[in-house]
C-alpha cells in the first residue's frame, strides 16, 4: 500500500506540474508568431511523437518493471521544459514539444502497469485505476488555474523554468522512494485462472463462496479486440480539440486566468463523478458506453450553441470523462495477465496519442468550415458503433 500512496504522490506532481500547461501553451505559440493550424501541429506533434515511446515503455516496462521509465520520463521531461522556456520561434517550440511528447510517453503505461501489479484481486484493482483519475484530475482541477497565474505574474519564461524544476525535483525524490513490486499478485493468478480454466460462475467446494465471474464473456481470449482501441482513439481526439478550441475562445483570449477557470471546471466535474464510488461496481465495459454516448452528446450541444451554459457543459464533460477514462483502464487490467501488462496499456496509451494527434490538427485546419465540436461528435459516434458490442453480453450462468 505504501508504494501506491508514493506512487499516487508523485503522480499528483507530475500531472499538476503538466496540466498547468494547458491554458498557457495557445497564447505562448501565438506570442511566438504561430498561426491556429501551426499551433494544432504543435499539439498534434507532441502527441504523434508519443507512438515511438509508447512501443518502448511497452516491451520496457514489461521486462525493466516501471520505475526506471518513471524516474526517466520525470526527469529529462523537466529537463525539456526548461529549454522550452527560452524558444524563440514556433518551430523551436515545435521541435521541443516533439521531444517532450516522447520522454513523457512512459510514464503513463510505467504507472498504470505498477498499479494493475501491486492489486490483491479485482476489485482492488478497480479502486487503484480510480484512485489514478482522481489523483489525475486533483491535480487538474487546481494546476490550469495556478498555471495560468504564473504566467499572469512572472511571464512565460519563469513559469516554464519552475514547472521544469519541479519535475526534475520529484522524479528524484521518486528514486529512493518508489518500490518496484517483485511477485505476481492474487489478481492476475486467482481471477485469470479461473477465467481462462473455469465455467463463468463456479462455487469452491472448500469455501462455498461464489467465485465472481469475469467482467466480459469472453476474457479468456488471449486479444484484444482492436476496434475497442477506436473508443479510446475517440476520447483523446475529441478531448484534443476541446484543448485546442478553448483557449481561441474570445472569453479565453480576454483573460488567461478564465481559459486557466475553463480547464479547472473540467478537473472538477471528473472529480465529482470519480468520487462516486459506487460506479466501480458497474462492469466497466457499461461504464465506457455510456459515458461515451453522454459525452458525444455535449459536444454535439456546443456544436449547435445549445442555451445550456458553457460552464455547465463543461462541467458535465470532466463528469462524463471522470466515468469513461479509468473504466477503460479497469477494463484492460482486468482481461490481461500481469506480465502483459506494460504492452496493453502501452497500446492504450498509442491509441491516446493518435487521437491527441488527429484531434488538434482537424481542429486547426477545418474549424473555418465545421465546428470542431461537431467533429468530436461525429468521431465519438463513429467510435462507438464499431465498438464491438460482444462485450456487452452476459456472462451465461
Amino acid at each position: 500500500m505504501k508504494t501506491a500512496i508514493w506512487l499516487y504522490f508523485f503522480m499528483f506532481v507530475a500531472f499538476f506540474d503538466l496540466h498547468a500547461q494547458y491554458p498557457i501553451l495557445t497564447p505562448f505559440a501565438l506570442s511566438l508568431g504561430a498561426a491556429p493550424s501551426f499551433i494544432g501541429l504543435i499539439m498534434g506533434m507532441y502527441s504523434i511523437t508519443h507512438l515511438p515511446g509508447n512501443l518502448i515503455a511497452g516491451f520496457g516496462v514489461d521486462k525493466y518493471g516501471s520505475k526506471l521509465f518513471i524516474v526517466f520520463s520525470l526527469i529529462v521531461a523537466g529537463i525539456v521544459l526548461i529549454f522550452q522556456s527560452r524558444v524563440e520561434d514556433p518551430w523551436q517550440l515545435l521541435m521541443i514539444r516533439s521531444i517532450s511528447g516522447f520522454v513523457l510517453a512512459f510514464l503513463s503505461p510505467a504507472c498504470l502497469a505498477m498499479l494493475a501489479k501491486i492489486a490483491t484481486d479485482s476489485v482492488h484493482q478497480s479502486k487503484l485505476m480510480a484512485g489514478n483519475g482522481l489523483i489525475h484530475t486533483l491535480a487538474s482541477v487546481i494546476s490550469p488555474a495556478a498555471g495560468a497565474y504564473l504566467v499572469a505574474q512572472f511571464g512565460f519564461t519563469a513559469s516554464f523554468t519552475l514547472l521544469g524544476w519541479v519535475l526534475i525535483i520529484t522524479g528524484l525524490i521518486s528514486i529512493p522512494w518508489l518500490k518496484e513490486p517483485r511477485k505476481t499478485t492474487a489478481a492476475d493468478t486467482g481471477r485469470h485462472t479461473a477465467e481462462e480454466l473455469l465455467p463463468s460462475t463456479f462455487k469452491s467446494a472448500d469455501s462455498k463462496q461464489e467465485m465472481t465471474p469475469p467482467l466480459i464473456p469472453d476474457a479468456a481470449s488471449p486479444s484484444i479486440p482492436w476496434l475497442f482501441y477506436a473508443v479510446p482513439l475517440a476520447l483523446s481526439c475529441s478531448q484534443g480539440i476541446l484543448f485546442f478550441e478553448l483557449p481561441l475562445m474570445k472569453t479565453a483570449q480576454n483573460s488567461l486566468l478564465t481559459s486557466g477557470l475553463f480547464f479547472s471546471l473540467i478537473s472538477l466535474g471528473a472529480l465529482v463523478s470519480l468520487s462516486m464510488f459506487f460506479l466501480n461496481r458497474i462492469p466497466p465495459i457499461q461504464r465506457t458506453v455510456a459515458g461515451s454516448l453522454i459525452l458525444s452528446v455535449l459536444f454535439f450541444g456546443l456544436a449547435i450553441q445549445w442555451p445550456l451554459p458553457l460552464h455547465v457543459t463543461l462541467f458535465l464533460i470532466g463528469m462524463a470523462k471522470g466515468i469513461i477514462f479509468p473504466s477503460l483502464a479497469t477494463l484492460l487490467a482486468a482481461i490481461t495477465s500481469s506480465n502483459r501488462y506494460g504492452r496493453v496499456f502501452s497500446l492504450l496509451s498509442i491509441a491516446y496519442s493518435i487521437g491527441a494527434f488527429i484531434g488538434p490538427m482537424v481542429a486547426g485546419q477545418w474549424r473555418n468550415f465545421v465546428s470542431p465540436y461537431f467533429i468530436a461528435f461525429f468521431i465519438l459516434m463513429c467510435a462507438l458503433t464499431l465498438l464491438p458490442f460482444r462485450l456487452l453480453r452476459p456472462a451465461s450462468v
